[in-house]
């Protein structure tokens, strides 16, 4: 198992070789937006131009096969909502969407979905057996609400096992720099019943440094995914502050990464 850096025209992206899907976690580079946006910046709502915003989704699609207003993206509230999505839920760039949810699954072939961090643990999920995907954005609250539980509920109506499924664990803040107060790690405690065993470091100041994708991957487990069918980036986003978008290290002045999955 392992991340990948690769090219596709301008685009500089990592992959996961444990998803055999066409799959894609961008950079911050390889678009066309600029100033405190540059490059590739994917967020509609960070205030770049819609002509920039556009081109960087033409690029990104180009790469999924798609039109730019073939997507279908999540509407993230740091909920645990996840939405089984068809064709009748592509995206125009640009407008609103017109739901909530931290998560998306679909089996529909050619179909990308696409979720978004800048920080936040992004995770891709593919069961290539029942051909059945997802892309769902893990938040600290997001987390420990159980969203990856309900992904992989509704990966299940579709058609998905456990034993087949695989998870790609992108970029995200690292236990490095994820400084958080008590409500962080307890809340992950009890999400996880218990099961914490080097999750946490604590610091003299009082402050919890938390593995949030190690969280993540401890769920996982306990949902019934194999050992060898995760995969985890060992970037942070804060670390590689000049790859990533960071939204702790920017202080909010930044542009948004896409995280998206596509059934060939």
């Amino acid at each position: 198992m392992a991340f990948i850096e690769k090219r596709s025209g301008e685009l500089l992206y990592m992959n996961s070789n444990i998803i055999s899907a066409r799959h894609i976690f961008t950079t911050r580079h390889g678009g066309v937006s600029t100033g405190a946006l540059a490059s590739l910046n994917l967020g509609s709502n960070r205030g770049d131009t819609p002509e920039n915003v556009r081109e960087n989704y033409r690029r990104l699609c180009a790469f999924l096969g798609s039109e730019i207003d073939d997507c279908v993206v999540t509407r993230q509230v740091h909920g645990n909502e996840v939405r089984i999505v068809t064709e009748a839920d592509k995206h125009q760039v640009l407008t609103r969407v017109p739901y909530d949810a931290d998560g998306i699954v679909t089996n529909r072939p050619g179909l990308p979905i696409i979720c978004f961090t800048a920080d936040c643990v992004p995770v891709l999920l593919y069961d290539e057996v029942n051909r059945v995907a997802g892309a769902i954005h893990c938040g600290w609250r997001s987390s420990v609400s159980d969203i990856l539980g309900n992904a992989i509920a509704q990966m299940k109506k579709l058609g998905a096992e456990e034993a087949h499924i695989c998870a790609a664990l992108g970029p995200a803040i690292g236990s490095c720099c994820f400084e958080t107060d008590d409500d962080v790690p307890d809340a992950v405690t009890a999400y996880l019943n218990g099961e914490t065993e080097g999750l946490f470091v604590r610091r003299s100041d009082g402050k919890t440094m938390v593995d949030l994708r190690g969280a993540n991957r401890v769920r996982l487990l306990q949902l019934g995914l194999k050992e060898e069918h995760i995969d985890i980036s060992p970037e942070c986003t804060f670390c590689c502050h000049d790859k990533y978008w960071s939204h702790r290290y920017t202080k909010g002045v930044r542009g948004t990464q896409a995280s998206a999955i596509v059934i060939e």
